[in-house]
């Protein structure tokens, strides 16, 4: 066999930084030098650990070098674009990107990707639910590879207790692209040493799903052309177009199980609300405590009620009870001092940080954690009196030119102190209740609560838009009472303000209104459906003007005359 009879198998491993793209490439390297092939690898690490993509290039000559005669194979440093043999990516977006790039070629590349997604920052950015609908990526991915195989390395590796790049090893295995014997691979695993048991879950997990071609379903609407249409020139082949539908035909998740529901409850309630309320009611209990919750039940008793006379034969499922059930349980778990201290001191929280960092019984583990509460943190917890002047000392220090006042905190959450610290701010419950943001944000649930009764009465659908107007809150600080103001103005002059031809009409505007405001930030979008329909657009808030010096002017001479 001559050397130009051969070509050298070319794989392209992407993946995201802090993911071990770089030991999964090292394994191959090491696997094809000890089972006698000639390898070669280069990278382009990302901006810096877990941030930015990765990618690694790898070519293996297919001849054993026993077997060449003295020769050696000459290698390439970069991939070349629809000359790859496979490509192997532990993100779908990224698998996208390269795709996207030229690098796959549907008469050549096996392309091997995860279905997990980290979010960009463009999609983290956006109000409402920005993420990339993954129908058009994989239709991509399938319409310029030779075959696919998709399913969700992360939760698998998460599952098997290892790291992503000991599963993307198993698919390489696999899927049989290069000539190297499944115990070879397992072989440098168990060189790896701590953590090799978990890594070569992962990896048999792995092979087992690549070479048994059996792709994990992924939830998301289908992907077909209508019937009879033809696939676009170049664009995926019926078959592929089938793998993709296959992948996406999951598209009804089964609902979580109404587990810890009291029996009263469920009496209460119809079986399409308990999965819903029994989430919600639980978030209450630990939140605060029974009379909360029991105040959640009762202001979803107002809803479902109204529903009920609105829908007598529930044809529309309870639908707004259930979306009742989510916003209001997220707003009424609104988030303070004392929330933030209970989650950050909870057994939960450092079990699950013990895992994310893989520490064993023997490891030392420390935590810290920043802090900056400002003066509307601790307002919050104050009467309105004491609240109010806390609030305008605050203000009068940003309109004279200072910053908003805040205390930074680095608190060791590993030391009995720093545990200690946040349990004790955590058991503040009982003053949460005392304060002046507790009662602000009772009055504002109570205003939209009782749009969603008063719409719900008139209009089934009215009733519904107001009610998913709930998702306008979210996050906290700025953002949070910037949804807050969006949602009253939302009340006051589209539900009940602004005249319309009909309920139905005004009910549109109102899912209008939402929808531009869950998708700009600045809120252009939300006054230029408010002014459509007829309403006026939110007012403008004073900023204050800060004037700064220039420590580099130069102070010009003046002349005297």
């Amino acid at each position: 066999m001559t050397m130009n009879q051969q070509k050298p198998i070319t794989l392209l491993i992407c993946a995201l930084g802090g993911e071990g793209g770089g030991v999964l490439t090292e394994w191959l390297v090491d696997i094809a030098l000890a089972s006698g092939y000639a390898a070669q690898s280069t990278s382009i690490p990302g901006v810096a650990q877990r941030t930015g993509a990765t990618t690694y290039y790898l070519e293996v000559f297919p001849v054993p070098l026993a077997e060449l005669a003295g020769k050696r194979p000459v290698f390439s440093l970069n991939p070349v674009p629809g000359a790859l043999d496979g490509l192997i990516s532990s993100e779908l977006l990224e698998t996208a990107r390269q795709v996207g790039n030229g690098m796959a070629s549907p008469q050549r590349t096996l392309v091997i990707s995860s279905s997990s997604r980290t979010l960009t920052t463009a999609e983290r950015m956006v109000p409402g639910d920005g993420r990339t609908d993954p129908a058009p990526l994989l239709q991509a991915i399938a319409g310029q590879s030779r075959a696919t195989q998709v399913f969700d390395m992360g939760q698998m590796a998460k599952d098997s207790g290892t790291v992503v790049s000991a599963v993307m090893l198993g698919a390489i295995a696999g899927s049989g692209l290069l000539p190297f014997g499944r115990q070879a691979y397992e072989d440098a695993i168990r060189h790896g040493g701590k953590g090799a048991e978990a890594s070569l879950r992962g990896f048999d997990r792995a092979f087992a799903q690549v070479s048994n071609k059996a792709p994990t379903l992924v939830a998301s609407r289908t992907v077909l052309p209508p019937e009879g249409a033809l696939p676009p020139r170049g664009g995926p082949s019926a078959e592929q177009l089938a793998f993709v539908n296959e992948l996406l035909s999951n598209e009804e998740l089964p609902a979580p199980a109404s587990k810890g529901l009291d029996a009263d409850l469920a009496r209460m309630f119809p079986p399409p609300v308990h999965a819903m309320l029994a989430l919600g009611h639980a978030r209450m209990l630990d939140y605060q405590d029974r009379d909360y919750a029991d105040l959640y039940v009762q202001r979803l008793q107002q809803v479902l009620r109204a529903e009920q006379l609105a829908d007598p034969a529930a044809a529309q499922g309870y639908a707004t009870t259930r979306e009742m059930a989510r916003w209001l349980a997220l707003w009424m778990a609104f988030d303070d001092i004392v929330r933030v201290a209970d989650l950050k001191s909870s057994a939960s929280r450092w079990q699950r940080v013990f895992g994310e960092v893989k520490a064993e019984g023997g490891d030392l583990l420390q935590v810290y954690d920043h802090f900056k509460p400002g003066a509307p943190e601790f307002a919050a917890l104050l009467p309105a009196g004491l609240a109010a002047r806390v609030t305008r000392w605050d203000r009068q220090r940003v309109a004279a030119g200072k910053a908003s006042w805040a205390l930074p905190l680095k608190i060791g959450t590993h030391s009995v102190f720093g545990m200690v610290s946040l349990r004790l701010l955590a058991s503040l419950k009982w003053l949460r209740v005392r304060g002046s943001r507790y009662a602000t944000e009772q009055a504002l649930i109570t205003q939209w609560l009782d749009g969603v009764v008063r719409g719900t009465q008139i209009h089934w659908q009215l009733g519904h838009e107001i009610a998913l107007c709930g998702r306008l809150i979210k996050g906290y600080g700025s953002t949070n009472e910037r949804g807050k103001d969006n949602l009253m103005h939302v009340l006051e002059h589209l539900a009940t303000g602004a005249s319309f031809t009909s309920n139905e009409a005004r009910a549109a505007a109102i899912a209008q209104a939402r929808e531009a405001a869950l998708t700009d930030e600045a809120g252009k979008a939300l006054d230029q459906a408010l002014v459509q329909h007829g309403a006026p657009a939110r007012p403008v808030k004073a900023q204050p003007i800060r004037w700064m010096d220039n420590p580099h002017r130069k102070p010009r001479a003046v002349k005297a005359s």
